[in-house]
């Protein structure tokens, strides 16, 4: 039997020139859940992350907050668990036209207000991407992304015994757990919308299969509101 982690990445740089380095926030968050886990007594066999930068930031974040003998735990890469590029989602989709109305003056708005402006726009964007309508207009249409993902998710159920802690984004692990839960991707934007920074979803893999323990889980950020973002 394994355990298996899946840890959504630290508090990206929303608004700065690389949104994939970690804010300072997200430095905290990752190692405030490392420091967590040896609490715990929960220390990883190996850990999994994907490509991207607020992966490899997050996962050294994490080590280093677990303390002695965090730098000796094997990390390797997949790239089936980086985020879909939702860049390139959003300059597919055509806005509507009160979208097209608040994106023109966010730049004016508080970043807090710009997070929940983007955030809707994002949401209208993913939902043209995920409903089949125009997969010919995606490098990466979403079958593709979910065939990635579950790609992943096999993989690392196959690995041997232990604690395996992977380090993804939050499109990843919803679409994994919308799949434990009710086989398919329907319940993937829900599970996205509330994907919390650094939160850990454990997923138990025995001889029946995958089995869902817990969802988003960030009990190691709430002696500090601050450090519980979305985004």
């Amino acid at each position: 039997m394994s355990v298996l982690l899946l840890v959504r990445h630290g508090q990206a740089s929303f608004g700065s020139d690389d949104y994939d380095a970690l804010s300072e926030i997200g430095h905290e968050q990752a190692r405030v859940l490392g420091r967590d886990l040896a609490a715990r007594g929960v220390r990883p066999d190996l850990v999994v992350r994907g490509e991207l930068r607020r992966h490899r930031e997050t996962a050294a974040g994490i080590l280093e907050g677990l303390g002695s003998g965090g730098a000796e735990i094997p990390v390797t890469i997949d790239a089936g668990w980086d985020e879909f590029d939702f860049d390139h989602v959003l300059k597919v989709h055509t806005p509507s036209e009160e979208s097209r109305s608040v994106m023109a003056s966010v730049g004016d708005l508080p970043l807090d207000r710009q997070r929940a402006v983007f955030q809707a726009f994002f949401e209208e964007a993913t939902a043209r991407w995920t409903d089949g309508s125009a997969d010919h207009e995606y490098v990466e249409p979403f079958p593709a992304f979910t065939a990635r993902v579950m790609g992943a998710m096999e993989r690392v159920a196959e690995t041997a015994g232990g604690t395996i802690l992977v380090v993804s984004s939050g499109g990843p692990i919803a679409l994994a757990v919308s799949h434990l839960l009710a086989g398919d991707a329907s319940l993937w934007d829900r599970l996205n919308r509330v994907a919390v920074n650094t939160a850990v979803t454990k997923v138990i893999s025995g001889r029946s299969g995958l089995h869902l323990s817990a969802f988003n889980a960030h009990t190691h950020l709430e002696h500090d509101r601050s450090l519980v973002t979305y985004r």
